[in-house]
């Protein structure tokens, strides 16, 4: 699984990983902390996080277009230095009653520093990543490499929740305070004068250390204060990620120096390896390609993100809010992490070429399995969950899952029938219709959302449901985005490789965009209807995919 690649690509993998885990840290608790701190209502809130994404996903076509003047390499280095600064801003716990047009000011200054940095690093690394495998030594193992760096990428997002939660829940603590869900917004309310839910208010008050002795008006205040700076942790931690991104990033620069080399600059370097000249026709047809790919990932991103909306309203109104027996297993971040690793070593069993290094992974595998099943003993027999712990899901199947991909378009490439690229998108589009179809079947039977009027199902289903919907989405994720980006660095024409790596993030972005239409129709359509529109998304999206194969592989062969 790694033998054979080149260690510029563990070192631009373990820099990328720093730089997500900040990243999803921050984006774990952005919503929160906007309706906390300024006490946004969920619409509001909402437009931010969409213009958020959707800056951060265009700006790579920006950071393309430069990288492919000056250099990927000081696009990336200058991405990190902007993002710092954008993460420092957010840290900062400016009062929202005292300078409230500062904060909001400070904090749209930081998201645009923010979406600017990951402009210029994130495509621009990936870039880099794929130049290595130019290098005709290393081509066959082009779109192992990105499964691999995409795997660490998920390595980052996979942890990121637990560890805002953890912060959030020090600074509370560390205050004598306990987090409750609606408490910032009643809070906002009481402040505002409106004293409904003061009762509600009082009762925390109550029963929390940290507000003995005060008033409704000064508990209220002291609450949102303490649960804001507990967020600006969270925002810090992305800081101190990136400083870990940036030192594996120069400390490890020898090893992929040679792939930090755009078409302008390898025509001006007579040491550079020979830039591949593609006719205007050959420059014309790829790019074509490329755009059909592109045209059709974008319905895959509409129907793969629905773990931040629709999906997660369905966790919260139609399933059951505790678990017991093996489905608390997926609810340990720890265990699941133990679980993730097993799957390496197990895999690592199969694949020593010696007696003894089978026999070590093999103890191994058992001692990380022996770890899980302990934590999972001292777990409590019914467990409390909430509708965010889903997302932990996606990462962790992403993880788990990557050495068996490897090994099995590994075992088809050797026997010459490995699938390529764009038929692997086409499998994508077409399993992540059947996760729907797994929605569709949990939905049977069950209220559509406008007749619950706030309240939860009253036969909610299983975790299980949700938790499969997960897995299959991931095995279309894995046909579909690493053979993606592995496809856009290898057929590019090479004066607009950087261009394209961003056009890829752009058709992201507005995947990213049109997501929000299922939760738009949430209150207006019956459950069935929500999830019959994103299969057949999938599955037309398929279709076309399969239609323009031929084309598509003739013209990037």
């Amino acid at each position: 699984m790694f033998k054979g690649q080149p260690k510029g690509l563990f070192a631009l993998a373990l820099a990328n990983t720093g730089e997500r885990f900040g990243y999803y840290t921050m984006l774990a608790i952005f919503l929160l902390y906007l309706q906390a701190k300024f006490g946004f209502s969920a619409a509001a809130a909402g437009q931010f996080y969409a213009i958020f994404l959707a800056a951060v996903y265009f700006m790579p076509v920006i950071g393309g277009i430069v990288a492919d003047k000056i250099g990927y390499g000081k696009c990336v280095v200058t991405g990190v230095s902007v993002m710092f600064l954008g993460y420092i801003a957010l840290s900062i716990p400016v009062s929202a009653f005292e300078s409230k047009g500062l904060a909001i000011a400070l904090m749209i200054a930081a998201l645009l520093f923010i979406a600017l940095g990951t402009g210029l690093f994130k495509g621009n690394l990936q870039v880099m990543v794929g130049n290595l495998y130019d290098d005709p030594k290393y081509a066959a193992k082009r779109d192992s490499a990105f499964s691999l760096f995409y795997m660490a990428i998920n390595i980052g997002a996979m942890f990121a929740p637990t560890a805002a939660k953890a912060l959030t829940n020090y600074k509370l603590s560390a205050a004598g305070l306990v987090y409750k869900q609606d408490a910032a917004s009643i809070a906002h309310q009481i402040l505002g004068g409106d004293m409904t839910n003061a009762a509600t208010m009082q009762t925390y008050l109550d029963g929390m250390q940290g507000g003995a002795g005060m008033s409704l008006t000064e508990f209220s205040r002291y609450y949102i204060e303490n649960l804001s700076t507990s967020y600006n942790l969270g925002f810090a931690v992305a800081c101190v990620s990136l400083i870990f991104s940036i030192a594996i990033y120069f400390s490890c620069r020898s090893w992929f120096k040679h792939a930090d080399v755009n078409a302008k600059q390898a025509k001006q370097s007579p040491a550079a390896a020979p830039v591949v000249e593609l006719s205007p026709k050959q420059t014309k047809d790829r790019i074509v390609a490329l755009v059909m790919v592109f045209a059709v990932v974008i319905f895959f991103w509409m129907a793969f993100h629905q773990n931040g909306s629709s999906l997660t309203y369905f966790a919260r109104d139609y399933t059951t809010s505790t678990v017991e027996g093996p489905l608390k297993l997926g609810f340990n971040i720890w265990i699941l992490a133990l679980i993730a690793v097993s799957v390496y070593t197990l895999v690592s069993v199969f694949q020593s070429e010696t007696a003894k290094g089978k026999a070590i992974s093999a103890a191994v595998t058992l001692g990380l399995w022996g770890g899980a099943y302990a934590l999972y003993n001292n777990m409590p027999a019914v467990l409390d969950i909430l509708p965010s712990d889903f997302q932990q899901f996606n990462a962790f199947f992403v993880v788990a899952l990557t050495p068996l991909s490897m090994a099995l378009f590994g075992a088809l490439a050797r026997k010459g029938k490995e699938p390529s690229a764009p038929r692997k998108i086409g499998l994508g589009m077409f399993i992540a219709g059947l996760g729907y179809l797994v929605m569709l079947l949990a939905s049977n039977g069950q209220p559509a959302p406008s007749e619950l009027n706030g309240t939860v199902s009253p036969d909610p289903v299983l975790p299980s449901y949700l938790i499969g919907t997960y897995l299959v989405l991931t095995f279309a994720e894995l046909l579909l985005s690493p053979m993606g980006i592995s496809f856009v660095s290898k057929v590019a024409p090479p004066k607009y490789k950087g261009l394209m790596m961003g056009l890829w993030f752009a058709a992201t972005a507005v995947g990213n965009y049109l997501s929000s239409i299922p939760s738009m129709l949430w209150e207006k359509v019956p459950l069935w209807l929500n999830w019959t529109v994103l299969m057949g998304l999938c599955f037309i999206a398929a279709v076309i995919m399969f239609a323009m194969l031929k084309k598509i592989e003739e013209a990037t062969a």
